[in-house]
């Protein structure tokens, strides 16, 4: 049986831990470096840090912030938003982060997706797909931090960043982020039955059922959650322990 892993996201916006709802809503939480540290201790198996700013605003990813979350865990960090070149993935990675998260500039750009992978690896890229449901099989990707429309299908799109060397998906559905309604569940599955690499099922967790979902129905490899940490509904041991008593294998 496959370990699964509970990821915690770090959103942040100039240096500063925030959360949102669809997007958007934006409040300030605390010290990214103060709850990476947290989280570690209740035992999450990795770190999203997202700089939710560094895209829209057309500014670089907010390393002294990535540097300091670094200095406080010892788990894996991936690092996204403001990734637009390889030189900004090494930076990222330079400033300790394990992994580098690629969206909008990966649609702007296929050919980062390759650059990246060839010269770091595939394990250390993770292909940042957000998308909103159009209908019932159908799925539109989203760039600018769920902000802007493409036209283009998530599923093949998928594909395609597979094809291009991402080593790991991770899904946001535009239309349940931060609702704490539940995952986009189809549009997961979806696209873990379209790729071979794992999938992380983002966006929407509101309760324990909910992340016991992202596996079951989403097929998910990871779930990914924030609002339901930082605001101290659920620890993330609360969560693990959850999902064990239900048979799903996860690392306590």
């Amino acid at each position: 049986m496959d370990t699964k892993r509970i990821i915690v996201c770090l959103d942040t916006r100039h240096g500063e831990l925030v959360k949102g709802v669809h997007f958007k809503d934006i409040q300030e939480i605390g010290d990214p470096a103060e709850y990476a540290s947290r989280y570690e201790d209740q035992g999450a198996d990795e770190l999203v840090f997202l700089d939710i700013a560094a895209t829209p605003e057309g500014k670089p990813t907010f390393l002294s912030a990535v540097e300091r979350v670094c200095d406080r865990i010892s788990i894996p960090l991936t690092v996204g938003g403001g990734i637009r070149t390889a030189s900004d993935a090494e930076a990222a990675l330079d400033a300790g982060a394990t992994k580098v998260s690629i969206g909008t500039a990966a649609v702007k750009n296929p050919r980062l997706i390759e650059e990246v992978s060839a010269k770091f690896g595939k394990k250390s890229l993770v292909s940042a797909i957000d998308a909103n449901r159009m209908s019932e099989d159908k799925w539109e990707v989203y760039v600018s931090g769920g902000r802007k429309p493409t036209g283009i299908e998530m599923v093949d799109w998928a594909k395609e960043v597979e094809s291009r060397g991402a080593g790991e998906i991770l899904y946001t559905g535009v239309h349940t982020d931060g609702t704490q309604e539940g995952y986009d569940l189809e549009g997961t599955r979806a696209i873990v039955e379209a790729v071979e690499v794992p999938v992380i099922a983002s966006g929407g967790a509101g309760n324990l059922k909910h992340i016991e979902e992202a596996f079951t129905k989403g097929k998910a490899d990871a779930a990914l959650a924030a609002s339901i940490f930082h605001y101290g509904t659920y620890t993330v041991r609360e969560v693990k322990e959850y999902l064990q008593e239900r048979g799903i294998s996860v690392r306590l």
